[in-house]
């Protein structure tokens, strides 16, 4: 069965990309949009959680980007190099290097050189660094709890699953994975 054939039995909510896959439908009906229905989808909602205003960062005068990169080195819980926060948080080494001046600049993080290799740099949380995170993220978690609250009871664990799934599918074929 095809994404579309499926995508007819239940039919979603009229969203942008409804009214996108109308149109190519009809200018070419035999087309099978069940793929854009879905990646169109996923495209659509990750622009806007980017767009959208993430309050307790924010308050902290943080951005996501940064909070990715403090909370990278709170959750592992040892000293990272930039390359190891580049490869945890998918981001390019120059925006890691830009964001790490500006959190060091203000007492998040702290920086040692590497005895054997003076270009080798590893970071750590401060003491201030540390309480941060452990101050925003039960409200950061709330609020993402609140953009998720308009999915059906259970809704929102079976989309988990199936975002789970794919994201294994795209890091295996894709080479995107992480080292655990």
């Amino acid at each position: 069965m095809s994404t579309q054939q499926g995508a007819e039995a239940v039919a979603p909510p009229s969203d942008t990309v409804a009214s996108v896959v109308r149109q190519w439908r009809l200018v070419s009906p035999g087309l099978d949009t069940g793929p854009m229905e879905i990646i169109g989808r996923i495209n659509r909602c990750a622009a806007l959680l980017q767009q959208a205003e993430d309050a307790p960062l924010r308050h902290a005068g943080l951005t996501r980007p940064e909070f990715d990169l403090l909370g990278t080195l709170r959750r592992t819980g040892r000293e990272l190099t930039p390359g190891d926060l580049a490869r945890e948080t998918f981001s390019s080494g120059a925006a890691v290097t830009k964001r790490l001046k500006q959190l060091e600049g203000r007492g998040l993080v702290a920086r040692r050189g590497d005895t054997r290799d003076r270009r080798v740099a590893h970071l750590s949380l401060t003491d201030e660094g540390r309480a941060l995170v452990d101050e925003i993220l039960p409200g950061q978690l709330a609020y993402e709890a609140r953009v998720l609250s308009g999915l059906a009871d259970g809704r929102d664990a079976e989309l988990s699953v199936l975002l789970a799934e794919l994201l294994a599918q795209l890091e295996g074929r894709l080479g995107g994975s992480r080292r655990a």
